[in-house]
C-alpha cells in the first residue's frame, strides 16, 4: 500500500505544474489511462470472441429447436459447443476483472488515515473543492447537492449518466441488429446466460450507485474506465 501510495505521490507531483491542487486527481486519471492500455489486450481478445459467439448464435438457435422439451440436454449441447470451437461465454468479464485490483487499491488508499505508520497526506488532495478521501454523504453534508463538493459529484453523476445511456443504446442497437443472439439470450441455453444478457445493458447505471458510495478517489477511477470503456467498445464492437 505504501509503495501504491508514493507512486500516487510522485505522480502528482509530477503533474503540480499542469494542475495545480487537483494534480493527485489528474494523476488518479493518468493511472486508470495506464491500466486500460494494460487490459486492452484482454478487451480485444474479448472483443473477437464475442464476434465468434455471434457466429454460433444460428448452430445455437439450432440446438434450441432439437432439444427444445429437454433443458438440461440443451445446456449440455451448448457448453459443449463452446468448447468444441473454442468460446468461452464468459470471456467478456475478465477486462473488468483485471482491473478490479486496481479500483481495491485506491479505494483502500484513500480509506486510510495512516499509511506505513504515518499520516495518509494523500487525503489532503481535492479535485476542485471535493476532497479525494470523501464521500457523495460527506459533500452532502457540507454544502448539500448543490454546493461547491456537490457539484463536483453532480457533474461525475451526469457524465456517468451519458455514459451509460451510451452504453444501452448501443447494447439495443446490436440486439435489435442481430435478432438470432437476441432470441437465443431470451432462452435457458446456457444456465444464467439469459438473465445476464437482459441484464447488461443496464450495468452501466449502477456504475452511479458505486460513485456514489466509495471514495472520490476510487469514484474518479471508475469514472474514467467506464468513459474509456464505452469509447473502446464502440470502436472494437463497430
Amino acid at each position: 500500500m505504501s509503495v501504491f501510495a508514493d507512486l500516487v505521490s510522485r505522480l502528482a507531483d509530477l503533474l503540480t505544474p499542469l494542475f495545480g491542487a487537483t494534480a493527485a486527481a489528474a494523476a488518479i486519471v493518468l493511472f486508470t489511462a495506464f491500466v486500460r492500455l494494460l487490459v486492452h489486450p484482454l478487451s480485444r481478445a474479448a472483443a473477437r470472441g464475442q464476434k465468434a459467439r455471434q457466429e454460433l448464435q444460428p448452430k445455437i438457435a439450432e440446438l434450441r429447436r432439437k432439444h427444445a422439451r429437454n433443458p438440461e440436454r440443451l445446456q449440455r449441447a451448448v457448453v459443449e459447443l463452446h468448447a468444441e470451437e473454442k468460446v468461452s461465454p464468459l470471456a467478456g468479464c475478465l477486462p473488468g476483472l483485471f482491473q478490479l485490483p486496481a479500483f481495491f487499491l485506491l479505494y483502500h488508499l484513500f480509506s486510510n488515515t495512516t499509511i506505513g505508520g504515518h499520516a495518509n497526506e494523500l487525503l489532503s488532495h481535492r479535485l476542485f473543492a471535493a476532497p479525494l478521501g470523501d464521500r457523495w454523504a460527506d459533500a452532502l453534508g457540507d454544502g448539500g447537492a448543490l454546493g461547491p463538493a456537490g457539484l463536483v459529484y453532480l457533474v461525475l453523476f451526469l457524465l456517468v449518466a451519458a455514459v451509460a445511456a451510451f452504453n444501452y443504446r448501443r447494447a439495443k442497437r446490436m440486439l435489435a441488429a442481430n435478432p438470432v443472439a437476441a432470441a437465443v439470450a431470451d432462452g435457458p441455453a446456457v444456465p444464467g446466460m439469459g438473465a445476464m444478457s437482459r441484464v447488461m445493458p443496464f450495468m452501466s447505471f449502477f456504475t452511479l450507485f458505486t460513485v456514489a458510495v466509495v471514495p472520490l478517489a476510487a469514484a474518479l477511477y471508475v469514472v474514467t474506465s467506464t468513459t474509456w470503456s464505452a469509447i473502446e467498445r464502440a470502436a472494437l464492437y463497430r
